[in-house]
Formats: C-alpha cells, sequence, structure tokens
C-alpha cells in the first residue's frame, strides 16, 4: 500500500528515492509567497479599514479583514494534498439562501471562519518564515555545500572557494570530501523536510479542517454505507424470493399435479395410498415453502405495496386485525419492506404473548414521514430485550434514520409506533 502522507512515508526505506522528500520541499517552499501573501493582505486590509473606519468606507474592509482567512484556508486546504493525500473537508455550511446579505451572515456566525482568520494571522506572522527558515537549513545550505567541486572549478578557478562562506577550500580532495558531506547532510535534511513538513501539515489540517467537521462527514459516509448494505440486502431478498417462487414452487406445484393424475389413475390398494401420502406431503411442503418465501420478502408487496401487504399479513394473522393505513402511493422499497417486517413482526408477538382479542394497525403519510402503529388490548408488559425481534427491526428502521418505539405498560395496551421519512414515489415492484 502507498503511503498516504508523508509520515508514513517517513516510516518506510526508500523515503529518500521516493517523491515525498520533494513533495515536502515544495510544500514549505510555496508556503513562504503564501505566507508573504497572506500578510500582506492582511496588513493593507487592516490599516485602509482602519483609517477610513471614521467614515464608514473602511467598514467594508474590516468585514473583508474578518473573512481573510477564508481564502487563506482554501489555498490551505489544496497545499496540503503535496504531503497529505486525505482531502481536509471544507468546513463551511451553504447558506440558507441566496445573496451576499445571507452569505456575509452565514460566514460570521460560523466559528470555522473565526478559526481560519486566526489560523491565517499566525500562518502570516509566525509559520511561513519558519517554513523559509526549515528550507534553507534542511535543502539549501547542504546542497550549496554539496556544490563545491562546481563552485571550485567555475568561480574559484580551481584555487580556491569558500563553503558557506567559512571554510576556504584550496584543493580537489578536499572539495570532494566537502561534497560528500554534504551528500549526507542532504540526506539528513530530507528527513528532517519530511518531519517538518508533516509537523506543519498536522497543525494546519487541526486548524482548518475543524475534527468535529471530519467526524460529521466520516459519520455521514458510514450512514451512506449501511444505507447501501441495507438496499443491497433488501435486492437480495428479492432475489431469493423470485427463485425460489419461479423455481422450486413452479416445480412443487408440477410434481403435486403429476402426483394428483397419478392418484386419479392408480387402481384402489397400498399403491394409491402411498401416492395419497405423497401428494399431502408435497402439498404440506408448498404451503411452508410459500410461507418462506413470504417471510424473505412478499409478492403481494413487490407487487402492490404496503397497504395490501399488511392487510395479507393481517388476513394471516390467528388474532383479528383491524387495518386502516391510507398512503398517497408506492414509497421506497427499503421503506416497504422495513414497515411490512415491524409490523408482521408486531403481529406474530401479539399471537404469541398478549392474550389479545384484537389487534390495530393504522397508518398514514404526511410531512414527509410514514407513521405505523400495531395496538393490541393484551395484557402487556412486552420486553425487546427477552428475545423479540423488534429489537433488530429497529436497528434496521434507524439505518434509514427512522424510528422504532414500543410502550407495553403491565395490564396493556402494547404499542408499536414507527415513523420512518421517505417520500411517495410512482416507482414499481
Amino acid at each position: 500500500m502507498h503511503p498516504r502522507n508523508v509520515w508514513q512515508a517517513l516510516a518506510r526505506p526508500g523515503f529518500l528515492l521516493s517523491p515525498w522528500p520533494w513533495r515536502s520541499a515544495a510544500y514549505l517552499a510555496t508556503g513562504a509567497p503564501a505566507g508573504a501573501a497572506a500578510l500582506l493582505c492582511v496588513a493593507a486590509l487592516t490599516a485602509l479599514g482602519g483609517a477610513l473606519a471614521l467614515v464608514l468606507v473602511g467598514l467594508p474592509l474590516l468585514v473583508a479583514t474578518a473573512l481573510i482567512g477564508i481564502p487563506v484556508a482554501a489555498v490551505e486546504r489544496r497545499r496540503l494534498r503535496l504531503v497529505d493525500v486525505a482531502p481536509a473537508p471544507d468546513p463551511h455550511r451553504p447558506p440558507v439562501s441566496v445573496g451576499l446579505g445571507a452569505w456575509l451572515t452565514t460566514r460570521l456566525k460560523e466559528k470555522a471562519t473565526w478559526r481560519e482568520l486566526g489560523y491565517a494571522l499566525l500562518f502570516a506572522t509566525a509559520l511561513w518564515p519558519l517554513d523559509a527558515l526549515a528550507l534553507t537549513g534542511a535543502l539549501l545550505l547542504p546542497l550549496s555545500i554539496t556544490a563545491t567541486p562546481l563552485l571550485l572549478a567555475t568561480v574559484g578557478d580551481g584555487r580556491e572557494t569558500k563553503v558557506l562562506k567559512l571554510v576556504t577550500v584550496t584543493s580537489w580532495p578536499a572539495a570532494v570530501a566537502v561534497a560528500v558531506l554534504g551528500l549526507v547532510l542532504t540526506g539528513v535534511g530530507a528527513y528532517a523536510l519530511g518531519a517538518i513538513a508533516g509537523g506543519r501539515a498536522y497543525l494546519t489540517r487541526r486548524l482548518i479542517a475543524s475534527p468535529e467537521h471530519e467526524l460529521t462527514v466520516a459519520l455521514a459516509e458510514v450512514t451512506r454505507s449501511r444505507l447501501r448494505l441495507v438496499d443491497a440486502f433488501e435486492a437480495e431478498r428479492r432475489r431469493i424470493e423470485r427463485d425460489l417462487h419461479d423455481g422450486a414452487q413452479q416445480r412443487l406445484v408440477a410434481l403435486m399435479m403429476a402426483l394428483g393424475l397419478a392418484r386419479m389413475d392408480a387402481p384402489p390398494g397400498p399403491f394409491a395410498d402411498r401416492l395419497a401420502a405423497a401428494h399431502e406431503e408435497a402439498g404440506a411442503v408448498l404451503t411452508e415453502l410459500r410461507e418462506l418465501i413470504r417471510g424473505i420478502h412478499p409478492q403481494v408487496l413487490t407487487d402492490y405495496g404496503l397497504p395490501a401487504a399488511i392487510d395479507d399479513a393481517a388476513d394471516r394473522s390467528p388474532v383479528p386485525v383491524d387495518v386502516d393505513v391510507a398512503l398517497p402511493g408506492r414509497l421506497p422499497r427499503a421503506v416497504e419492506s422495513a414497515a411490512y417486517f415491524v409490523v408482521c413482526e408486531a403481529l406474530v408477538n401479539i399471537a404469541r404473548h398478549s392474550n389479545a382479542s384484537i389487534a390495530e394497525v393504522s397508518g398514514e403519510h404526511r410531512a414527509g414521514r410514514l407513521f405505523l402503529r400495531v395496538r393490541d388490548n393484551g395484557v402487556g408488559g412486552a420486553d425487546p430485550a427477552a428475545g423479540s425481534g423488534l429489537a433488530g427491526l429497529a436497528d434496521r428502521i434507524s439505518v434509514l434514520d427512522g424510528r422504532l418505539t414500543l410502550s407495553s405498560p403491565p395490564g396493556g395496551p402494547t404499542l408499536v409506533d414507527v415513523e420512518l421519512p421517505c417520500e411517495p414515489t410512482n416507482l414499481c415492484g
């Protein structure tokens, strides 16, 4: 795996032969003019704004001074890519509306703006001189020492030259020895440049890319990946359901028809009895397979949507269920599937544990959200931690940015509420 920043590259044996020393040098070399330019802009805006503030003309300049950190930070986020390929996210939020006034209001209220202003002032006054000093001491001076033989041959006419204006070299053996020393110092300086550039990059990232924002970005990516997994899971469920429905189920139906015809043609006796038993067993297997298919992903949900699927689940419940679910159209597949299985699990729990005589399922879509409620008149006292499948379904609901709540006081009633953000869609199947 290739190193993604200069710190990782420093730990590898081939650092000196990699591009990272040159990238570190480029990072520090571009920092000096960028910092000097920032210093000139800050000084000019502050001076002009302060001088003209009495006549109100300078107020916009003072506002511009407060915002100088934004372009400086934008440039710094791009320069960071020289020594750290991981992008530094922009922490600024988009304005709530269009126009310069909305943009200024949003920026002046953000902590990131003032943090970037602090970085710009630090960069303009202290960091860029340190960049220039580090580049000079770690790279330029060792290279000038390495160039001693060249200086002796050109400037010194082969007779003598000075190394850093401190040591006089008057012979070729001495010049070569000094050049070798310069090469060693250049290698050491390359490591020093990498370490200094890495430190500078770390400081810059901490100041202009807020850790909170990076965590938010990472959390958003985790949420997106979980949604992709949910979508992939639902697609796989539908594929398995189609394969069972169009494959194994159809073959069982054909087998039952063949056994039924064989029963009709067989004379009474032990053979006919065995055919009848096989026909009945095949029918039981077909029934179980249909229940399995319905539990994986019911065809009625795919074809007709959530209200029809809930009606079908209510019809199969041993406890009478009143259904009142009115929706403006089809919902996203993942939402329909999650809501359906919550209702099914709630109805199974009612039949098994509640001693209820009736249950109710109601649902509606309003304000961009689906609201479902399953209610029964049972004994209550339901506990999701006691083995109910609702706990896993609650995790599934949370992936879709929804919420599942359970209220089941002793004596009842038990309420299961589901809230899922979604918008109706005309997609089918």
